[in-house]
């Protein structure tokens, strides 16, 4: 099988043809041609303003599988994953049961051979993610774990994690942790502040992010290791970040693309779509996080993907569930930020800065090279319904509207999916 793409502008800082405009062969899973001329191919790819980056990566999704098929499987995920841009995917261990034995491990991964969408399983850390007890984390790591973490549940116990990032020194392992303070993030369902007064509902406080924050980068700072920080949605946990890297610390972060692009002003019309932990904030927030992604404080964009069902979501804001349906529909929230953000950065957030965060090579745009690249367009338009849904589960706020930006192809493994057919 071999794809002729016409005028793409290549967007890979490792390759030779970083920001050229070329035409790219892809044959039998590896990049054949780049250059200008137009060799014989089984398939033509010809739309404007075609954009060629490595594959992406997203560090945090939950495809709900083993345990929640209803609202997605292995199956769907990768679909999901494949329309988004995604030819890799690190999944959380909030499972039923938890990721946390071989076994658990072997069926995470076990389609990766026969698949263009690679799965890499974070292990839980805690038995069951409970916080109290290890998990067979030497084992867990000599069985694929591509890191270790509680996934959604913050680690509360200090100790535990204290201990951890000691342990995983023994093979340069990596610790994840949302960081959130359990106490000050009791019963809260959104941002503490004025809308939260008015509307008259429960806040979580930047405060419950920022202490947890701080905890963990001291903590780091007497046991060594590396650490890394998922979801951060407030300016002082940017700034704490920002300090502990200049120290020399081994430490990452990221933030969720919902956060730079939603404020709580949203949650007014009490639409529970918008409803995810940690909640949206201000617009102070927003600018903050940028200035992160900008400054490279900022490692990693993901779509902490998080499907739910009706019977979970579409209730009173207070009880619905977390989580936002954000896989397929990146690119056109992506597209929202080129203003603030060059387009170069958005990119290595979703590219080179996940894989560095795991430790994997990254892929590069080059003859000879293994085609591991997502094709998109930011022009393109398309309207996310259910005719284009990948996933089993609708909770996003874009349902049903028209969104600008789409991907177009994407190639991994041998494997080619054409997301225009």
């Amino acid at each position: 099988m071999s794809t002729l793409i016409l005028e793409a502008k290549i967007l890979d800082p490792q390759s030779a043809f970083h920001k050229k405009t070329t035409n790219i062969l892809i044959k039998d899973g590896s990049i054949a041609y780049i250059g200008n001329n137009k060799p014989k191919a089984d398939k033509i790819i010809n739309e404007s303003g075609l954009i060629l980056t490595p594959g992406w990566l997203d560090l945090q999704a939950n495809f709900c599988d083993p345990g929640d098929e209803h609202k997605e499987d292995l199956v769907t995920g990768r679909s999901v994953a494949m329309a988004g841009g995604f030819t890799e995917v690190a999944v959380l261990p909030n499972t039923k049961p938890v990721i946390q034995s071989k076994n658990d491990i072997e069926y995470i991964k076990r389609d990766n051979k026969n698949s263009l969408v690679q799965l890499w399983p974070i292990a839980a850390i805690s038995k069951n993610t409970e916080g109290e007890d290890f998990t067979e984390i030497l084992d867990l790591e000599a069985a694929g774990a591509i890191a270790f973490s509680d996934g959604l549940h913050p680690l509360w116990n200090t100790d535990l994690l204290r201990k951890s990032l000691q342990y995983v020194q023994k093979f340069d392992g990596l610790v994840i942790d949302r960081p959130q303070e359990k106490w000050l993030s009791q019963f809260g369902v959104m941002n503490e502040g004025v809308n939260s007064a008015l509307l008259g509902m429960k806040g979580i406080p930047a405060l419950a992010e920022e202490v947890a924050v701080a905890r963990n980068i001291q903590i780091l700072e007497y046991a060594g290791g590396m650490i890394h920080l998922s979801n951060l949605s407030s300016s002082k946990s940017v700034s704490l970040v920002r300090k502990a890297k200049k120290k020399g610390l081994k430490i990452t972060c990221d933030v969720a693309i919902h956060q730079l692009v939603f404020t709580d002003d949203s949650i007014l019309e009490f639409d529970s779509n918008y409803k995810v932990d940690p909640p949206l904030r201000g617009k102070k927030d927003i600018k903050a996080l940028i200035k992160g992604l900008n400054d490279g404080t900022i490692d990693a964009i993901v779509t902490a993907h998080q499907p739910q069902d009706e019977e979970n979501k579409k209730l009173e804001f207070d009880q619905a569930a977390n989580g936002m349906n954000n896989m397929q529909v990146i690119l056109p929230l992506l597209n929202m930020l080129k203003k603030e953000i060059p387009l170069e950065i958005l990119i290595s957030k979703l590219t080179s800065g996940p894989r560095t965060i795991l430790g994997l090579e990254n892929p590069v745009i080059e003859k000879g090279a293994e085609a591991n690249v997502t094709l998109m367009s930011l022009n393109m338009k398309w309207v996310f319904d259910k005719k284009t849904n990948a996933s089993k589960s609708i909770n996003s706020p874009l349902f049903g509207e028209e969104l600008t930006g789409k991907v177009v192809a994407v190639f991994n493994n041998g494997h080619y999916r054409d997301l225009n057919a």
